[in-house]
């Protein structure tokens, strides 16, 4: 199992932890933490590029709840962890947990995102996604041309089962993206 990307589309590492598996992706967004920070807790900007629609506030220990609008996937909560605005939000994502982290740069900021996995069996499908994800915020803030989210995971998605290998590629894609191909 590789630790480092080494695939030219591969951006998120894997690493394994004393409390399993993460992944890690570290952007880097020419625009301020506070711009960066309001593609966050803005719904209509988040709905750019998250995944789901989140709904709740950011409120330490405050129950978030995440539609996901695919007929496969069903509702499902989460818990607010930690919050210091334009820097750290953290919270749980069903068993997952997501902490994004920014940090000012000269140039604008730098994003880190860590996704502490349930199961390492995902671990390609969830890079690939979170990859599109994060090229959507790049998109909703202007640094990058938009094109289609399924369009992009396939593209990705390659590459990452063959960076982490295929005990981190044994789930797939949501059903309904299965039934498109």
């Amino acid at each position: 199992m590789s630790e480092t990307a080494k695939s030219k589309n591969v951006h998120g590492t894997l690493e394994q932890t004393a409390e399993g598996w993460n992944l890690r992706f570290v952007r880097h967004l020419h625009h301020s933490p506070e711009k960066v920070w309001a593609a966050f807790t803005d719904p209509e900007q988040r709905a750019a590029w998250f995944p789901d629609t989140m709904i709740g506030e950011f409120v330490p220990g405050a129950t978030l709840r995440f539609v996901t609008g695919t007929k496969s996937l069903s509702e499902f909560t989460g818990t607010v962890l930690a919050v210091d605005p334009g820097r750290l939000l953290e919270f749980t994502w069903g068993d997952d947990t997501l902490r994004f982290e920014l940090d000012p740069t000269e140039t604008g900021c730098t994003l880190t995102l860590r996704d502490s996995l349930s199961e390492l069996g995902k671990a390609a499908r969830d890079g690939a996604g979170w990859h599109v994800c994060l090229d959507g915020l790049a998109i909703a803030l202007g640094d990058r041309p938009a094109g289609s989210e399924e369009d992009r995971w396939r593209a990705v998605h390659p590459d990452y089962v063959a960076t982490f290998g295929p005990e981190a590629a044994t789930i797939g894609p949501p059903a309904d993206w299965a039934e498109s191909q």
